[in-house]
């Protein structure tokens, strides 16, 4: 399949903007395309999928290996004739920010992928070329394949493109300029998401146009095309047969019926996998969306809850104000309804929260904690989660690699769970776990330990089992 990946030399380079205009450059011409992001983000794919009406996937080697990146992008080889992948930070800004190991750039070698370096030239001319160079000469692989200007001036572009091309050897596929009103808003974990952004796909649409007026993409489709296939890579041709892969272990309830799962879906809950909604999906759970703000009560007949990540604390009025739904999650969860919820659903489990502006508010009650506002980051990054207990996921003494980013932070974080740095000596304990219900801030990934889905499938039928021997 043929791909390419726009990296940057840091963050704030525009990597999604160009990559948004690429992928809606691409359907224009009628070109079939599939999008991924590196590293553990959410925002960003909500840009993709809003792009393509398509789902966007992450690419991560902390949370699973080379061949299950290979696999994943092998999916769409017989539907989609190229592969976006949008880089995450500068090109090889890795584990804990001294590793190239998880980086883009390890991503780009793990995948074959060739790489266009996105490039803002604001305040540098020459030294540029100087940057290039370095990339090109740090590591003996690096994938790079050529240079994107972006937010340049054509007559900048024009007297950059041709000393970059000798000073570096890299093609400069074009330029994008300022497109004005087109620009993507950011808070305080990034991009505002893709549901918030007015006309977002009328400010698609102009970068797109710009993208096809002053970047080459037969140029780019050319570089695009110098990538490896990844199914002949893996060599399996279930990657190329179902939408589904990577396999999972697999859980039918008896007669194959469909256990039907709530899941928040919002603009206070909207961070979740497209993996780990798939893989819940390969167990035979139906997810049934609900709005936490605006819904009075759960779906009809379900028998589990999913309450992603988001923005709660921006929203935090209104889902106060919805009494009704705080009230039937409670109940929900105090019944033993399997429940899983993660950062954002975590601080809507507990007594109270803090809005941004400094007001606290009543939340479900579920736990006893209260969630507030902190001034940075909290425990910022990838670690490695290792259960003291069994619980509906988890066994005693099992590791796997979760990450966290949330500025605000809670009374009662739980005692669950050992969690470790990976890189350095720092430990803390975390998240809450039970018979029914897994919560905390840490953000599970699924493909890093697929047996999470099959687990929670389980205490979903067993729980749908138990409603109908008490309705007998």
């Amino acid at each position: 399949m043929n791909r390419i990946l726009f990296a940057g030399l840091s963050s704030g380079s525009g990597k999604t903007a160009v990559t948004c205009a690429c992928l809606r450059a691409l359907q224009k011409k009628g070109i079939s395309a599939a999008s991924f992001k590196c590293g553990p983000d959410y925002i960003d794919p909500m840009f993709h999928q809003r792009v393509l009406g398509i789902p966007g996937e992450n690419l991560d080697l902390f949370f699973a290996d080379a061949k299950t990146l290979q696999r994943q992008i092998a999916c769409y080889e017989q539907r989609c004739k190229i592969a976006v992948l949008e880089g995450v930070m500068g090109y090889y800004d890795g584990l804990g920010d001294v590793s190239d190991r998880d980086s883009t750039w390890d991503v780009a070698c793990a995948t074959n992928t060739p790489v266009i370096l996105v490039v803002r030239p604001k305040g540098a001319s020459l030294t540029i070329a100087a940057q290039v160079q370095g990339m090109l000469s740090f590591r003996k692989r690096n994938q790079l394949a050529g240079i994107l200007l972006n937010g340049c001036s054509e007559r900048m572009a024009w007297l950059l493109a041709p000393m970059l091309e000798e000073q570096t050897g890299l093609p400069v596929v074009g330029f994008l300029p300022y497109v004005e009103d087109a620009s993507f808003e950011s808070r305080h974990l990034g991009l505002v998401t893709a549901q918030e952004v007015g006309a977002l796909s009328e400010k698609v649409d102009r970068l797109a146009d710009a993208f096809l007026q002053h970047v080459d993409l037969e140029q780019v489709l050319r570089i695009a095309a110098t990538a490896d296939s990844v199914a002949e890579t893996i060599k399996s041709e279930a990657a190329l047969k179902s939408p589904d892969c990577p396999d999972s272990p697999q859980f039918h309830a008896p007669d194959k019926e469909c256990l039907r799962i709530g899941i928040a879906q919002d603009t206070a809950f909207c961070f979740y996998y497209e993996e780990n909604k798939r893989a819940l999906r390969q167990q035979g759970l139906e997810l049934v969306e609900f709005s936490p703000m605006e819904d009075k009560k759960l779906p009809e007949g379900i028998c589990g809850l999913y309450l992603g990540g988001g923005y709660p604390e921006l929203h935090a009025g209104k889902l106060s104000e919805n009494s009704r739904m705080r009230h039937a999650i409670f109940e929900a969860v105090r019944h033993g309804m399997p429940t899983i919820a993660e950062c954002g659903g975590f601080l809507y489990l507990q007594k109270e929260l803090e809005d941004a502006d400094g007001q606290v508010w009543k939340m479900t009650g579920v736990l006893d904690g209260s969630g507030f506002r902190t001034n940075r980051l909290q425990r910022f990054g990838y670690a490695v989660m290792t259960a003291k207990e069994n619980s509906m996921l988890f066994e005693k003494g099992e590791s796997i690699p979760v990450h966290e980013f949330h500025y605000w932070d809670c009374t009662q974080n739980g005692t669950a769970f050992e969690m470790k740095k990976p890189v350095g000596n720092k430990t803390w304990e975390g998240s809450v776990a039970g018979s029914s219900l897994y919560a905390g801030f840490p953000h599970l990934y699924f493909l890093a330990e697929p047996r999470l889905a099959e687990r929670f499938a389980r205490a979903a039928a067993k729980w749908q089992e138990k409603q109908r021997e008490k309705a007998l």
